[in-house]
Parts: C-alpha cells; sequence; structure tokens
C-alpha cells in the first residue's frame, strides 16, 4: 500500500485539492482553535498520510486506523508536514472509535476507505457522534461502475474480482462493488453533496476504481 501511494498522479492530485478546496473557510468549534484558525480534524484511515498535503496550517489532527504496520510510514511522513500537529495513531476501526469524545471534531476525512470498512452504517454513525454541530465529512471513494450502458465490461470484472477474493486479498480487504452513496444520504446528516464522477486514473489496471463518488456532508 505505500508502495502504491508513492506513486504521483498530477491529474489525481489537482482532484483531490479541487475536494478539499472549501476546508479553508470550516470554521472551529473549540474558541480557542478559532482564534487561530485553525480546525480539529479526524481522518479515517490514515493509512500512510497521504492527505497530510491538503490540510490547513495549525490543523490539529487525530487519526484512526485498524492496521498498526502503517504506523512507521505514517510516523515519516509527518515529519515533512511540521505544520500539521498530527497526533500518534489510534489503532482500531472507525466502527469502533469511541474512544473519540462526541461533538469533538471539526471535520472528519475519509478517502479510499469505505471500500474495506465492514459496516457502512455504523461507521457513519460514528461521525456523526464525534462531529460538532455544523461540522463536515469530507470524502472521497472509489465506487462500482455506475454507468453499466458504457462500462458494463467494468462491472462484471469488479464484481468477479471481488467475489472470488482476488481483489481484497491484493488491497487490503478492497472491494470494488460498493457504492456508499445511498447510506450517506440517509444517515441522518443536515446537508449532503455528493458527486459520482471518474477520476482521472491512467493505469490500466487501475481502470476498476476510476468510478469514483465525492462530496461534503455537514452535521
Amino acid at each position: 500500500m505505500d508502495y502504491f501511494s508513492r506513486g504521483s498522479n498530477a491529474k489525481v492530485e489537482e482532484m483531490k485539492k479541487d475536494v478539499f478546496s472549501t476546508l479553508s473557510s470550516c470554521t472551529s468549534h473549540d474558541p480557542e482553535l478559532r482564534k487561530k484558525k485553525a480546525l480539529k480534524i479526524l481522518e479515517i484511515g490514515v493509512g500512510t498520510g497521504v492527505n497530510f498535503a491538503y490540510y490547513p496550517d495549525g490543523t490539529r489532527l487525530v487519526v484512526v486506523d485498524p492496521n498498526p504496520h502503517f504506523r512507521s510510514y505514517y510516523n515519516e511522513n509527518r515529519k515533512k508536514f511540521p505544520n500539521i500537529h498530527s497526533e500518534e495513531i489510534i489503532v482500531t476501526t472507525g466502527e469502533e472509535m469511541d474512544m473519540v469524545q462526541s461533538n469533538s471534531v471539526d471535520v472528519v476525512v475519509s478517502t479510499l476507505v469505505f471500500c474495506s470498512v465492514e459496516n457502512q452504517k455504523k461507521i457513519l454513525e460514528q461521525i456523526l457522534r464525534v462531529l460538532a454541530p455544523g461540522g463536515k465529512f469530507y470524502f472521497y471513494e472509489h465506487i462500482s461502475e455506475f454507468d453499466t450502458e458504457r462500462h458494463g465490461t467494468r462491472r462484471r470484472i469488479q464484481e468477479f474480482l471481488t467475489a472470488t477474493g482476488i481483489w481484497p486479498f491484493i488491497f487490503d480487504n478492497c472491494m470494488l462493488n460498493r457504492d456508499m452513496l445511498a447510506d450517506i444520504q440517509q444517515a441522518g446528516f443536515s446537508k449532503v453533496q455528493a458527486q459520482r464522477f471518474y477520476s482521472p486514473i491512467d493505469h490500466f489496471v487501475f481502470q476498476l476504481v476510476k468510478p469514483s463518488l465525492k462530496g461534503v456532508a455537514e452535521k
């Protein structure tokens, strides 16, 4: 996973900058952080720490990830961003992050995580719990093919590689046949802005994760 996350793709980087472009306009619920124009962000499934570059200066970053083997890669990446006050990884799943206090964070971030979680509805319940009133959930996920008239073959390959367990085995339990938009819309957020689209991915193998979902949901 570290090897694949190191690959740079200028088009994908620009797309992710767009996903997080409104972070700087968010306001913290914490008076002290508000004075400093800083935010408290919780990232679920932080992995190796590939999203540091998109967070505003002064961000207080809380991170959870169920895989303890990411810790050394995450620690190496966090050294490159002294402007971000990042905490040690809490080794747990998003569904079981009860140690994160309710109404305690301004923003929750999830990128390429919902493909591998055990229970999408439970993790969304947790996200709503930890967000402060008015807090926002930023998400970017790959999903199952949504235009089956034009790309039916891709959908069939996604289903086959997921059902046989081949893709989940190689990519840390990643499933190719999920679409979490309906669950997000029904989770209880006051507002959901979301868009299905195709990520600008050129690599032949990763055409399977080109169908994507991005958006912001507000508590």
